[in-house]
């Protein structure tokens, strides 16, 4: 324990690979990358570097002294400039051609950029872990009849697996959106104070050729096939919008999905996983309650409030560069990576681990069964000789009757009821007959099977790796 705040995202939720993507350590080495690649493009296209300069700079990428960087930045009062001059102190030779032409936003922003793209890349491979292991579920229980809810009302059987496919399909619509903002990322470049390019204009003697080329090499070490066509000091904010928007679309599906399961699980169809030495309760010994379902809303809950962010940034950007983004930027974006990845492990887990109560749903789909089959049983009894109308009657007001009795926590024998009318001319047998849940699911099975064919291709190789239990 510390005397000091600790953000439960780090101590408890993310993952390590995320932890570091955006930890201080990669914030300022690629930093540092970027101040390489900017001094090579310079050399390759003409100005007064030396390979020399660029191999001590080269050497010393991971060596932050980070209490000189502190003591700096107290000084001048200026993140990059401290960095500089920290780069500076262990690459003397170097420290005069560091950071030739750039603006602070050379460093800041590029790198958020490149950490955004890859931490992108891993939520995507996060919710493919998610949509697999949904897509065996659902295949494995795409036959069993469940009773379907409309309103959280009883309705029409679907199967379980058929619900797991509402699931699956959201998460598919989160890919694409992720893959959207994925093609869609570009690269700031070295543009300049204002985005003119005007000091590379002067130090390249108004070649704007070597400029563009210039753009292209840095881009190019970074893995981006291109920059913003134009911009101000900064990216457009516009793109952390898209980015959080992405994140908050994923928080979404998995809010539904933990949502469903928290309210099977209290009618005991479904559960989550429950460990054989897990306390569900401090007070209650018996309880098992959906802890794992209930944090994954608890946190998706965090992250649609926290895509509110970048579109209220965005929408404020004075003219060519505006400081008040800078705050909020550094707690909203990376927490929204941090809390979605919370989100992805959680729901990993539950996903392996949902146990289905089969006797549990076969009784509940077998309780409202009769009520659901009462438009065939009319129909059967119409061709047996029964009057329609007559048939109707006597259906409506046995169930009317059968539901009073539920209400009033009584037993009740539809099926018997119905026989007990002569004029339905059926006996409780042929009733019975028409009772096979697997009349009324309709294509549920082959709708999940079809959706699971669509989705497989999207996910490529999948490690199906499953997040540490004690999340």
């Amino acid at each position: 324990m510390t005397n000091i705040y600790e953000s439960p995202l780090s101590t408890r939720y993310a993952s390590d690979y995320m932890l570091k993507l955006f930890s201080q350590d990669t914030k300022f080495t690629t930093w540092r990358k970027l101040w390489i690649s900017l001094a090579k493009a310079e050399k390759e296209l003409g100005l007064p570097i030396t390979d020399e300069q660029i191999k001590e700079l080269e050497a010393h990428i991971t060596d932050i002294d980070y209490d000189v960087v502190k003591a700096r930045e107290k000084e001048v009062r200026h993140d990059v400039m401290a960095h500089v001059y920290a780069y500076g102190q262990v690459a003397p030779k170097a420290a005069g051609i560091i950071h030739l032409g750039a603006t602070s936003c050379y460093v800041t922003d590029n790198a958020d950029v490149v950490i955004y793209r890859d931490a992108l890349k891993y939520i995507r491979g996060e919710v493919c872990k998610v949509m697999s292991l949904l897509c065996d579920f659902a295949l494995k229980y795409k036959d069993l009849p469940t009773l379907g809810y409309t309103h959280f009302q009883p309705a029409q059987l679907v199967t379980v697996g058929k619900r797991a496919s509402l699931w699956i399909q959201d998460f598919m619509t989160d890919l694409e959106e992720i893959d959207f903002a994925l093609e869609n990322i570009k690269f700031l470049g070295c543009r300049g104070t204002t985005g003119t390019e005007a000091s590379f204009m002067d130090l390249y003697n108004g070649d704007e050729e070597k400029i563009d080329k210039m753009n292209e090499l840095i881009a190019a070490d970074f893995g981006f096939e291109e920059c913003f066509a134009v911009s101000g000091q900064t990216y457009p904010r516009k793109l952390d919008s898209r980015i959080l928007n992405a994140l908050s679309s994923v928080a979404q599906s998995a809010y539904r999905m933990a949502n469903d399961i928290r309210l099977l699980q209290h009618d005991k169809q479904l559960e989550e996983p429950f460990e054989e030495n897990q306390i569900g309760s401090s007070a209650m010994a018996y309880k098992r309650n959906p802890m794992r379902s209930e944090r994954i809303c608890s946190l998706a809950r965090y992250v649609m409030v926290d895509a509110l962010n970048a579109p209220m940034t965005a929408s404020v950007q004075w003219f060519e560069r505006t400081l008040d983004d800078s705050a909020n930027r550094r707690i909203s974006m990376p927490e929204g990576f941090l809390a979605v990845d919370a989100v992805l492990r959680l729901a990993q887990n539950v996903s392996n681990g949902l146990r289905v109560n089969e006797k549990v749903v076969e009784k509940v789909t077998m309780e409202y069964l009769p009520f659901i089959a009462t438009e065939n049983i009319m129909m059967e009894a119409v061709k047996k000789g029964a009057n329609r109308q007559e048939a109707h009657e006597i259906i409506r007001q046995c169930s009317m009757a059968a539901v009073d009795k539920m209400k009033k926590g009584e037993s009740f024998d539809l099926l018997s009821d119905l026989a007990g009318h002569p004029e339905m001319k059926l006996s409780k047998d042929d009733i019975k007959g028409i009772l096979d849940p697997a009349l009324y699911t309709g294509r549920c099975g082959h709708q999940v099977e079809n959706l699971v064919a669509k989705v497989r291709p999207m996910l490529g190789e999948v490690n199906k790796e499953i997040a540490d239990i004690n999340l």
